[in-house]
């Protein structure tokens, strides 16, 4: 310290310079300057820390709801049907599809197939052509062979098939529900009255007396152990159709004409 005092300068006095250089050197590089040179996260302007936002809490979706099942169309759904026809198959899809409504089957003569829908007995039918088709859509279904039913022992069993040559002589009955009605040359007529069905006429050929000409379906149909049948060559054949109304069809008429087309459940018509 002696020392120091002997050469005439303060201890003070030494350390002003060298404050003074390093307040100039710090104004040359702009101050103190704060590392990375980004604002500390979480602090604002005005240096108070900004505050935390509550989490939005999630809305829970709404639940689903199960469309309606729509309620069936009105039924039941009632099928007319000639004798001998074989709706089978028809309304075992229809059975499928449709297990809210029931199919009815309405039996229905062939003379009185166009009279029931006027009076309104069915929503459709299987009839036997021809028919008349004022205020109905026909659509054609198939096609029967007529066939000579005799008796199980009679001469004419002895060929597969039969023909109008054949017939020469035999007496033939012609019912009163005669679906066919055409003539066959050579054929006598009986000498008693005519049965009024077919069913009727089938006895009698059971005793060996007569034929009667039929389609193949109502052979089958009255088919008994004393009769048989056997195909009539050259024979008109007997077409069978569906009908239903031509104005006011239902839903169900549409669904069972689709089935009867060959429609599945997911074509369109």
């Amino acid at each position: 310290m002696g020392h120091l005092l002997s050469r005439g300068i303060p201890v003070a006095s030494r350390s002003v310079p060298r404050r003074a250089a390093t307040l100039a050197g710090m104004a040359t590089r702009g101050g103190p300057q704060r590392k990375g040179g980004r604002p500390t996260p979480g602090k604002g302007r005005a240096g108070g820390a900004k505050p935390t936002p509550k989490p939005t809490a999630k809305r829970k979706p709404a639940p689903t709801q199960a469309a309606p099942v729509p309620a069936p169309p009105p039924g039941p759904f009632r099928l007319g049907a000639i004798p001998g026809a074989t709706p089978g198959k028809w309304i075992d899809i229809w059975k499928t599809r449709m297990p809210r409504n029931p199919l009815e089957l309405v039996p229905l003569t062939v003379a009185e197939q166009h009279a029931a829908f006027a009076r309104g007995d069915m929503d459709a039918a299987i009839v036997r052509l021809p028919i008349d088709r004022d205020g109905l859509n026909v659509i054609p279904l198939y096609e029967e062979t007529t066939v000579v039913v005799c008796a199980a022992d009679s001469a004419l069993t002895a060929a597969d098939e039969l023909t109008a040559e054949d017939l020469l002589g035999e007496v033939r009955i012609v019912p009163g529900d005669d679906v066919l009605s055409f003539d066959v040359a050579g054929t006598a007529e009986p000498r008693f009255a005519a049965p009024a069905t077919t069913g009727e006429a089938v006895e009698i050929v059971a005793t060996g007396v007569a034929i009667v000409l039929v389609p193949m379906s109502l052979a089958r149909l009255h088919h008994r152990k004393d009769v048989t049948f056997r195909p009539l060559a050259e024979a008109p054949a007997s077409a069978v159709a569906l009908a239903w109304p031509a104005e006011g069809a239902t839903e169900l008429v549409d669904t069972f004409v689709g089935i009867v087309r060959g429609r599945t459940s997911n074509s369109s018509r």
